[in-house]
């Protein structure tokens, strides 16, 4: 049961700990069971599937942009998206920043880390995140605002999970420093519990909520 489910993670998980609750590939009956359960935070990994859903879900839930940005389907979902978390190069945060400005927004980003050596697992290592932070066409954005950084771990190897959420966390200290950054979205269903020891703001849970995922 996904209610079963949502109350005994929610004891798990600290307080100030946001969980977002990772939609992809579920229908429409089991994201509002949580919605009914007070739960606003969802993430999509494509934009039709986000756009679909949105139409049909209530409109003040909070949606996370967490696959590959498709920059040419970006006008479908900044009128509403409330975070993107998967910010890889300045080009794309150009083409937000100007979409954001038709619709009069500022749209909050995530950097995307590479941070173990899957080949499925993309992202920018840390130069390559200091060169859009510093970057001065990026400081002359008013539209668009990066407030943190995301990483995604290795699958198989928890030992590895371990030096990857430490480095990550060591990462978003600096950044936080420097830049003002205060997210850090790193840890999913199957290591959630290693990135709130290492200091994430954000885990993205799917089979932990809503059970083995079925395919629409």
């Amino acid at each position: 049961m996904i209610e079963n489910r949502f109350f005994h993670i929610k004891k798990l998980i600290p307080k100030n700990i946001k969980i977002l609750a990772v939609s992809k590939s579920q229908d429409i009956s089991s994201i509002e069971k949580l919605y009914k359960l007070g739960h606003r935070d969802f993430g999509e990994n494509y934009v039709q599937e986000m756009m679909e859903k949105y139409k049909k879900l209530p409109k003040d839930i909070h949606w996370h942009m967490i696959g590959r940005i498709q920059s040419n389907k970006l006008k479908y979902i900044i009128p509403f998206i409330h975070l993107i978390h998967s910010v890889q190069k300045l080009e794309q945060i150009q083409k937000i920043n100007k979409i954001a400005l038709k619709h009069n927004k500022i749209i909050n980003c995530l950097l995307q880390i590479k941070i173990c050596k899957e080949k499925s697992k993309s992202g920018i290592n840390d130069q390559e995140a200091c060169n859009i932070l510093e970057n001065s066409i990026y400081k002359s954005m008013n539209n668009v605002k990066i407030i943190g950084i995301m990483g995604m771990s290795s699958f198989q190897d928890l030992k590895k999970v371990h030096n990857e959420f430490l480095y990550l966390r060591n990462l978003y200290n600096e950044y936080k420093k420097k830049y003002g950054h205060y997210v850090l979205s790193m840890g999913m269903s199957r290591d959630y519990n290693i990135a709130i020891k290492y200091g994430s703001t954000i885990i993205r849970l799917g089979t932990s909520l809503f059970g083995e995922r079925i395919i629409l």
